[in-house]
């Protein structure tokens, strides 16, 4: 008898293993193989500002069902797998602040993500979207929106109303045009619309006075709008391998601009490749102000 209570008592004193009981069973084939018995909330990580949670090139075509019970997440990174599907689950994530669905094949985007009132910063690019849902305007806490590399040709109107909006990428997407709403973003600093199907750019831009980095190369701009030289805050301006055969005389008054700049990544006007009129190439090749005392000088003659 003491054998039997003393075999038992060694038992009790060995690890425990009981994990999830009654909920184990609700986990996917996936689920269970990435938990591996652990408890969800283990593989969260807590920084000093936000709480984290990483899916970064898993080859994942499907999101794993217990991410939805992780309330707290702020920072989601779900980058770089085969997601083709948003699951309208996402709207239980309502502290997000940080999404990132770079690298997917995404069509669409859920309505629910409107419920997503703290997001400050969305990656969507390089997916397979035609469309951006109207309810994705609802999240006016939205500072940073990158959708470029899909397919898109058109905005909600609705985009008019994120007011908070600082950089925005469209670029490498099929917009013929930019969209109207893009000229109401008051507060935006970056625009990316490269490698679009733009043939103008419309005279609104004049509007968009915060903004300091504008790319529009890679399209088929035929010409340099005057109203471009209205937005004095621009540091950096790129229309390269575009159409562009003249320049406008007040390009003077971009004073921000501090030279040619031929690195993709310097700050000033990129205005090469392009069919420039002469004597426009050599002046270019002199510098940004050889380039703007002709242009000033022959405003006056």
């Amino acid at each position: 008898m003491g054998a039997r209570q003393s075999r038992a008592s060694s038992k009790d004193k060995g690890p425990k293993r009981v994990l999830f009981t009654g909920r184990r069973q609700k986990f996917s084939p996936w689920d269970d193989a990435l938990l591996s018995g652990r408890d969800p909330r283990s593989l969260l990580k807590r920084g000093m500002h936000h709480v984290s949670f990483s899916l970064v090139t898993r080859g994942m075509t499907d999101i794993p069902d217990f991410l939805w019970g992780l309330s707290e997440v702020q920072k989601l990174n779900l980058s770089h797998n085969q997601l083709r599907v948003l699951p309208p689950e996402v709207g239980k994530l309502t502290r997000i602040v940080v999404l990132n669905l770079c690298g997917n094949r995404l069509k669409s985007l859920p309505r629910e993500v409107s419920l997503l009132q703290s997001l400050k910063v969305l990656f969507v690019n390089m997916n397979c979207l035609t469309e951006v849902p109207a309810e994705l305007s609802l999240c006016r806490n939205l500072e940073v929106l990158s959708l470029s590399h899909n397919c898109l040709s058109q905005l909600p109107a609705g985009f008019a109303d994120l007011s908070r909006l600082r950089k925005l990428n469209l670029s490498n997407n099929s917009f013929a045009h930019i969209p109207m709403c893009v000229f109401s973003l008051k507060e935006l600093i970056f625009l990316h619309v490269g490698s679009n199907r733009l043939e103008n750019i419309a005279e609104s831009i004049q509007h968009l006075a915060s903004l300091q980095i504008f790319i529009a190369e890679g399209n088929n701009i035929h010409s340099f709008p005057r109203s471009l030289c209205l937005v004095t805050s621009l540091e950096l301006l790129n229309l390269n391998s575009n159409d562009i055969q003249t320049l406008p005389s007040e390009l003077h008054l971009l004073c921000r601009l501090v030279r040619i700049a031929w690195n993709p990544m310097d700050k000033g006007l990129h205005i090469s490749h392009n069919p420039l009129s002469k004597p426009l190439p050599e002046l270019v090749e002199g510098g940004l102000e050889m380039l703007f005392s002709y242009l000033k000088d022959k405003k006056h003659t």
